[in-house]
């Protein structure tokens, strides 16, 4: 009987009804609100703006590799405390607290891998801990899998999620802007491909060191990437900034990013530019 139908309206940001916070998320860039479990299925981008949820270090892995394909390596490798460190809170009570939350020892996950069957070096750096900060430890790891690439004669990737080089241990963490930067220097002399793929947000000397060094460099829609922030480099410079400047669409606008790309096509993009990245260059398996 129509008198009983009801048309359902889409639930909206101006909606005043509570909405389960375990259910539902409110997307940041339109406001609409979105079913949680379809914002999963679509890679937590918003299907009305395309807006770009920040997602963990495990999900990077996920889309990009084959399923069933990562082998992690060096999972044990745990910073220590050189300069007995300490502000509001004591260095080692950090990582401990980091460790505890992530239930990882370090702000990086490396392995080996496939991306539609090409085999590849992988490392992806994870936010949740202690912001993604490049520590001597982080540092090594994407030396190591940078050296791995070497050794197994297979391009390297790196997803970036990072607030920059690690405070806490001083010219250690900045130290590693060189060690990374001599390894892809390596790479490069052996023909073997290297795509950094940079996401919200990515600064800091991690900016300055290997996520803008790749042979190709992508970024997610939206993404912040940069060096300093913008309200340090307003004060410093005593202007008024470009709308926009930082993110990933204002830096492929100016030629320091080559590609803007959509999450939900990072595996393809990156499986067809390896295809087509070197003449000298063949996968291996």
């Amino acid at each position: 009987m129509a008198w009983f139908q009801k048309k359902k309206k889409p639930l909206t940001s101006g909606d005043r009804r509570d909405v389960p916070s375990d259910v539902f998320d409110k997307c940041t860039g339109c406001g609409e609100i979105l079913y949680r479990e379809k914002l999963t299925q679509n890679l937590h981008v918003c299907p009305e703006c395309g807006h770009h949820f920040r997602i963990g270090a495990l999900r990077y892995v996920d889309l990009l590799l084959d399923s069933g394909s990562f082998e992690e390596r060096d999972a044990h490798l745990m910073s220590g405390d050189p300069l007995q460190f300490t502000d509001l809170k004591a260095y080692k009570d950090r990582l401990a607290a980091a460790r505890e939350k992530t239930g990882r020892n370090e702000a990086v996950i490396t392995g080996r891998g496939r991306i539609e069957g090409i085999p590849v070096s992988l490392a992806v750096v994870d936010f949740s801990f202690i912001g993604g900060s490049m520590g001597s430890v982080v540092g090594e790891k994407i030396a190591r899998a940078g050296r791995d690439a070497l050794d197994q004669a297979m391009p390297l990737i790196v997803v970036s999620a990072s607030g920059g080089a690690r405070m806490m241990e001083g010219i250690f963490s900045l130290m590693q802007m060189a060690k990374t930067s001599a390894v892809l220097a390596r790479l490069h002399e052996r023909g073997l491909p290297y795509i950094s793929l940079l996401t919200d947000p990515t600064t800091g000397g991690v900016t300055a060191s290997y996520a803008m060094l790749g042979d190709v460099n992508i970024a997610e829609p939206g993404a912040l990437v940069g060096f300093a922030g913008p309200r340090v480099i307003e004060e410093t410079i005593k202007q008024e900034l470009p709308k926009g400047f930082q993110s990933a669409e204002f830096l492929q606008d100016h030629g320091m990013v080559d590609q803007v790309v959509d999450r939900r096509e990072l595996k393809r993009t990156v499986a067809q530019l390896l295809r087509h990245m070197h003449a000298g260059w063949k996968p291996q398996g």
